[in-house]
């Protein structure tokens, strides 16, 4: 069998081109590429550049080679608004309306009990139960009681988180309401006049060491302190005056909110992180103190 002749002009057929695919979705085809390793991306990860598009692995390699900006107090700067800040709001409403609604036994479980050394059955941190020195700021006596503690989280942290950084925030929020429970625990009886047993319960602790930190971060930045003078003033006013506040909590807060505040506010800029974080620390180590000491007072 002949071959067919080749005709006047005609040469080898031409390969057929081959459609690029995104290189992350191979069924997607696209002529768009990443300006900086020329791989195809399709629309789903084309993510927009100073010039044309980039593919996220991309971006990721050039967001590591950028220093994060850094607030006055040497946090991470965001501007997305206060998200720890309303996180807290959310858990504690949460927690609190279960109990408030009666929802199981939320409250008796939560709250800063001492406990009666030797009965082992009703609880409390002098049989182990630690977790009760912070779960307690998540509880409330009532409605009014969590509303006010969350009005004063919410405008405490609008200034003070974007300054803190959210790690630092959360993390003095956190040791506060550790501070104030312990004080709590430790200047308060077991019993109430000898036949009821001692429970408190609230976040007043952890907005008293925010209201704390204010001190120091205000007079570091050069605002004026009279506001917050006249805001502490009636706070502790109010905490003396009025039976049923556990004044002991409010001071814990406090005390331990200025310390910690203090190293946030004037550690200076060459080893700040690291002196910050020796301030929790030290704040921490107070507090496991205070509750170790008053236990064995308690059990002795």
């Amino acid at each position: 069998m002949t071959e067919p002749p080749n005709l006047p002009g005609a040469g080898p057929a031409a390969p057929e081109e081959t459609v690029p695919t995104c290189y992350r979705h191979p069924g997607r085809e696209t002529y768009v590429r990443c300006q900086r390793c020329n791989r195809p991306i399709c629309p789903e990860c084309q993510i927009p550049a100073s010039v044309g598009v980039q593919c996220p692995e991309c971006v990721r390699e050039g967001n590591r080679s950028i220093r994060p900006t850094r607030t006055t107090l040497g946090g991470i700067a965001h501007a997305d608004g206060t998200p720890v800040t309303i996180a807290l709001l959310a858990i504690t409403v949460l927690v609190s309306g279960v109990d408030l609604l009666g929802i199981g036994a939320v409250g008796n479980e939560l709250s800063m009990l001492p406990g009666i050394p030797g009965i082992p059955r009703f609880g409390g941190i002098v049989h182990g139960e630690y977790y009760r020195l912070l779960s307690a700021a998540l509880v409330h006596g009532n409605v009014i009681h969590l509303a006010v503690n969350m009005y004063s989280l919410w405008v405490i942290g609008r200034q003070l988180e974007p300054v803190l950084g959210r790690s630092r925030f959360l993390a003095l929020y956190v040791v506060g309401a550790l501070g104030g429970s312990a004080a709590s625990y430790a200047l308060n009886p077991p019993l109430i006049d000898g036949r009821f047993i001692f429970s408190s319960v609230g976040a007043s602790g952890a907005i008293f060491a925010l209201l704390g930190a204010l001190l120091p971060v205000m007079r570091r930045l050069q605002y004026n302190l009279r506001p917050l003078f006249v805001l502490l003033a009636i706070n502790a006013f109010i905490g003396f005056r009025f039976p049923g506040i556990d004044w002991k909590a409010h001071l814990g807060g406090l005390l331990i909110g200025l310390l910690v505040g203090a190293g946030l506010a004037y550690a200076p800029r060459e080893r700040r992180t690291q002196i910050q974080v020796a301030g929790f620390v030290v704040a921490l180590a107070i507090i496991a103190a205070v509750v170790v000491v008053r236990t064995g007072q308690l059990t002795g």
